[in-house]
């Protein structure tokens, strides 16, 4: 019986320079290609800049003369410097009594509305418990439905939330839209092989939520405190409505005040006679110097927590 001989492939083996995709090897463009990074290039310049300018205006205006602002000699760099604006902004007493109300408040609402958020999502993402279906509804029922303004105003005052801190805490510990977020994160990016991995490791629910879905999730955690920290940062209607007491208005509220005295205080120079000019000169200067001290704290916590946003942290989190 004769044997077959197998013969060897004459077919030539590929080299890396054969392979497209390879990133060691520096890929030739053609002109399509430099026509379409150099458009992709110019599209995302005028984007930065549509987006930056406004801000860097504002900065540049707040310490410019604010002649030189009305009659748009301000474009890209101050004129006239000046920070007479920001002098009158921190040397009023308010201004650091708004900064510590603000800074309590959102770190303390923070706190509380993650504290409530993560187990709430959690729970509400686990198919074994059955009424979730339910009280998810009724979450999302007070999305499109509400008392009001004057029932809410009445139900605060009999809870003695008029005039207390915790109004800026308490109503808004939980925010539906952020545990629909949450539970959409852990259904879609927590295998349920870590679930079951952690049975046979012994772990129960509250196990599993500490020690494996937490430390998965710092990604979506650090998106959903941002949102709630900047939601507690800006808040103003809460202050105008039911906070009398100017011991406990938030920054927002306070700088409001700052800015209608300085608007008053035009009023009365028109009718006394007084430098007007000054006076306006100080207003727009203060003006936009209230844009900068309420905004360059999120400006400066913003850069810190953008590395998290993204899910990268669910790569490799099982293994086969």
């Amino acid at each position: 019986m004769t044997s077959a001989t197998v013969q060897p492939s004459l077919a030539p083996k590929a080299s890396a320079e054969d392979i497209p995709w390879n990133p060691k090897v520096h890929q030739k463009k053609t002109v399509s290609d430099w026509i379409t990074d150099t458009v992709i290039w110019v599209v995302l310049a005028l984007v930065v800049v549509a987006v930056i300018y406004p801000i860097w205006f504002v900065i540049i205006a707040s310490v410019s003369n604010q002649t030189a602002v009305n009659q748009g000699q301000v474009t890209v760099w101050p004129v006239g410097f000046s920070l007479g604006g920001y002098e009158k902004v921190f040397s009023d007493s308010r201004i650091w009594i708004g900064y510590w109300n603000t800074i309590v408040y959102s770190v303390v609402g923070t706190a509380l509305n993650m504290l409530v958020t993560i187990p709430v999502s959690f729970a509400l993402s686990r198919r074994e418990f059955k009424p979730r279906r339910i009280i998810l509804f009724l979450f999302t029922f007070t999305m499109f439905f509400s008392g009001g303004l004057i029932p809410n105003y009445l139900l605060y005052k009999q809870l003695g939330l008029l005039d207390n801190w915790l109004v800026f805490i308490l109503p808004g510990a939980v925010s539906v839209w952020n545990v629909i977020i949450a539970r959409s994160f852990f259904e879609s990016s927590i295998p349920e092989d870590l679930h079951d991995a952690s049975q046979l490791d012994g772990l129960g629910y509250w196990g599993y939520f500490l020690k494996i879905v937490i430390p998965l999730s710092s990604a979506i955690i650090a998106v959903l405190a941002l949102y709630y920290f900047v939601g507690h940062w800006n808040d103003f209607f809460t202050g105008l409505v039911y906070i009398r007491d100017t011991e406990k208005l938030p920054l927002q509220n306070v700088l409001r005040s700052i800015l209608l005295a300085n608007q008053t205080g035009i009023t009365g120079a028109q009718s006394s006679g007084m430098d007007l000019i000054q006076q306006r000169k100080f207003a727009n200067q203060i003006k936009y110097g209230v844009i900068i001290v309420s905004t360059l704290p999120l400006l400066v916590l913003y850069p810190f927590l953008q590395k998290y946003f993204n899910k990268g942290v669910m790569i490799g989190a099982v293994k086969g």
